[in-house]
């Protein structure tokens, strides 16, 4: 849950992004049309990596994370921010909750967050770990090998997919070139 304590910090990070020039007032056609292509793209592997034989449940969930910061990148541009390429992700997320937020239900900024950590949780493993592992068992690579079982690896990829889907369309509705579309009530 986004509270009002996040939302102040999210609020003075953004004003001190703006000062910093980590986030700038700009409109970037290309750049919009670029980060809608790559949302898309993304997703779209995602959805083919969920039925893979490889299994490769930590890709989807990188996959889906990055097409929800792909598209909510077009959705600022569209607004007409641009983000830099320093922390650019924190940039992307106080920036969501302190322009974005009123325009799409609170859950789908958590789903943003939430996806973040997963991919970050699955991709990061403490150096004592590495060593640990390493030093027991040279074939073990990562906790996310060894110490989720693959069920659990596949809900954690379901659950990342079903919210970038989710998300996707909801931030699609923010962009005037899918707005009639959501009108007729077509899909995507």
């Amino acid at each position: 849950m986004i509270d009002a304590k996040q939302k102040k910090e999210a609020k003075q990070n953004f004003d001190k992004y703006l000062q910093d020039g980590l986030i700038k007032k700009e409109k970037n056609e290309t750049a919009r049309q670029m980060y809608l292509k790559n949302a898309e793209l993304s997703l779209q592997l995602a959805e083919e990596c969920m039925i893979s034989p490889l299994r490769p449940h930590l890709w989807i969930v990188v996959l889906s994370y990055y097409s929800m910061f792909y598209i909510a990148n077009a959705v600022l541009l569209q607004l007409g921010y641009k983000t830099g390429s320093k922390i650019v992700h924190k940039v992307t997320s106080d920036a969501l909750i302190v322009l974005v937020m009123d325009k799409i239900r609170k859950g789908l900024l958590e789903e943003y967050e939430d996806a973040k950590e997963d991919a970050l949780e699955i991709a990061s493993v403490k150096s004592e770990e590495i060593i640990g592992f390493y030093s027991m068992e040279m074939d073990k690579r990562s906790r996310f090998q060894y110490n989720m079982t693959e069920t659990i690896q596949e809900q954690k990829a379901n659950t990342s997919l079903k919210r970038a889907r989710e998300f996707v369309i909801e931030m699609k509705k923010l962009l005037p070139e899918f707005k009639p579309a959501f009108k007729r009530g077509e899909s995507l």
